[in-house]
């Protein structure tokens, strides 16, 4: 969504500077630098640009603003690739044998960021309603510390809840937004009828549902070892705390985070992730760890970088048997 918040605006911004320029023109008043019109093309504001061109009859016959069309012509393709890079939602499945006498679905939801597929979520939610999963999982990252909606939030997740039953556990952007704000935003989910598992575990009958919250994985002592005599599936947000997992009983573990290194370059794989470590490995996918399969989440939404690049947004689905 930044990405998308930047274009309106810088766009917007040129269109304004545009009209207001030939406004000065005509009151003979102090104008605005040819080379700052041009500015504003060239930092992404082409669009409106040559809107404003075109609608007040602007410095149409100036030979040096004839490279404005050409910005936007490439801007129109640029976005046009960075929106469908980032907005078109893939579904990747997994197949996990635990010994369970009944089939478990999951879907899990990982890193959305506060990004918006549809009115209201609509595209995720009918994603997500079309596998009729058992369980919707969500690890970590549901809001965004830097551009924060808890409605869109709460929109998702109020829909969300009518599919099937919705666990949660924070990720590192909910810590870093602890506080009254964030305390009423886990109380309204709860509310909805979202199970917060924050260092917390349920048994499910034939399976325990365990949750490590995202400020505990450097000094984790909520509960001990969980019973061997049933599988457990944890839900944790960070993938490089694994040997954690393994000490606490885990057999599944779903996690995020990654965001698939944001840039996947083909032959090579995922370029960076958030402690800013190059080529991280694993990435994304199902990685075994002596007996312990790991699902890695390529996730739905960004954060600090705006783009992704070969690497589209993830919604994954698990089968469990």
């Amino acid at each position: 969504m930044i990405l998308v918040y930047y274009l309106i605006l810088i766009n917007l911004v040129a269109f304004i500077l545009y009209g207001a320029d030939k406004a000065y023109a005509k009151k003979g008043a102090r104008r605005i630098p040819e080379r700052n019109l041009l500015l504003w093309a060239w930092l992404g504001g082409s669009i409106g640009a040559f809107l404003g061109m075109q609608i007040f009859r602007h410095k149409t016959k100036k030979a040096k603003f004839a490279v404005v069309p050409v910005l936007m012509v490439i801007e129109i393709v640029i976005c046009g690739f960075c929106l469908y890079q980032n907005y078109h939602l893939v579904k990747t499945e997994y197949e996990v044998d635990l010994g369970l006498n009944e089939d478990l679905k999951i879907v899990q939801v990982s890193d959305l960021h506060n990004q918006v597929f549809g009115l209201g979520e609509s595209v995720l939610l009918d994603k997500i309603a079309a596998e009729d999963p058992d369980i919707i999982v969500v690890t970590g990252d549901i809001v965004d510390s830097t551009h924060t909606s808890y409605s869109i939030a709460l929109q998702f997740v109020e829909e969300a809840v009518k599919i099937a039953p919705v666990y949660y556990i924070t990720g590192n952007h909910e810590v870093r937004l602890a506080g009254p704000e964030m305390d009423e935003f886990m109380s309204d989910m709860e509310s909805l009828g979202v199970v917060m598992l924050d260092d917390k575990y349920i048994d499910m009958g034939e399976y325990i549902l365990a949750g490590v919250a995202d400020e505990s994985l450097d000094d984790f002592d909520a509960y001990d070892a969980l019973d061997e005599s049933k599988p457990v599936i944890m839900l944790a947000h960070e993938p490089q705390y694994y040997e954690l997992y393994q000490s606490l009983g885990a057999d599944l573990v779903l996690t995020g985070h990654y965001h698939g290194g944001q840039i996947i370059i083909p032959g090579v794989g995922g370029l960076i992730s958030p402690e800013f470590e190059l080529l991280p490995k694993p990435y994304e996918g199902m990685t075994d760890y002596s007996g312990m399969s790991l699902v890695l989440s390529r996730g739905l939404g960004n954060s600090v970088a705006p783009v992704r690049i070969n690497d589209y947004p993830e919604l994954v689905v698990i089968n469990v048997t």
